[in-house]
C-alpha cells in the first residue's frame, strides 16, 4: 500500500511540476456545479450546472493574456402546493471576455482571472392546477455580468476551478481541462 501511494505521489508530483500558466493559444473549459443563485423561483431547486470555454487570445501589457470564449448554464425550480405546480427553467448562453494574470512565477498551477460576460437569459415558466394553465417565457433577456475565478492545475491538463460572479449561480465549482 505505501509503494502505490508513494507512486501516486510521485506521477503527481511530476505532473504538477511541468504545468504551465494559461498563454495565448490556450484553451481551457471549466465544467462544473453552481452553489447559489440570483435568478429568481421558489420551492425546490435544481443544481446549477455549467460549462464555459476560454481561449487565450492576445498577450496583454504586462503579466498577463486576454481570452474570449463562451458560457452556457442551467438551473430550474419546482414549486408544489395544494395542487398547484409552478416551474421555472433557466438558461443562460452568453459570450465572455477576461484577463489572465501570469505574475504568479512561483506557481505556475495557478490562473487567476476576471472579466466580462454579455449574455441572454432564457427563461420558461409553466402553472398548472387550481384552474391556472400557464407557460411561456417570462423574463427572458440580456444582461451584462462580471466574474472572477481561479484555476488550480493538478496537472499538465487537469484542474479544478471556483468562479464568482452572475450566470446561473453566483459560486461554480467544479474540473477544468486545458488543451
Amino acid at each position: 500500500m505505501k509503494k502505490i501511494i508513494f507512486s501516486l505521489l510521485a506521477i503527481f508530483m511530476t505532473t504538477a511540476a511541468s504545468a504551465q500558466p494559461f498563454q495565448k493559444g490556450t484553451t481551457a473549459a471549466n465544467i462544473g456545479i453552481g452553489l447559489g443563485t440570483a435568478l429568481g423561483g421558489l420551492g425546490n431547486a435544481r443544481p446549477a450546472i455549467s460549462l464555459s470555454l476560454d481561449h487565450g487570445v492576445w498577450d496583454a501589457g504586462g503579466p498577463g493574456v486576454i481570452s474570449l470564449g463562451g458560457y452556457v448554464g442551467n438551473t430550474g425550480y419546482k414549486y408544489t402546493d395544494l395542487g398547484y405546480t409552478a416551474k421555472w427553467n433557466y438558461v443562460v448562453v452568453g459570450a465572455r471576455g477576461a484577463y489572465h494574470y501570469n505574475g504568479f512565477t512561483s506557481t505556475p498551477k495557478l490562473d487567476v482571472y476576471g472579466g466580462a460576460m454579455l449574455a441572454y437569459n432564457i427563461v420558461k415558466y409553466s402553472a398548472e392546477g387550481n384552474g391556472a394553465d400557464l407557460s411561456g417565457n417570462y423574463g427572458s433577456g440580456i444582461g451584462l455580468s462580471g466574474f472572477l475565478g481561479a484555476r488550480w492545475f493538478l496537472g499538465e491538463n487537469l484542474g479544478v476551478y471556483a468562479e464568482l460572479g452572475y450566470g446561473v449561480s453566483v459560486l461554480g465549482v467544479g474540473i477544468s481541462f486545458k488543451f
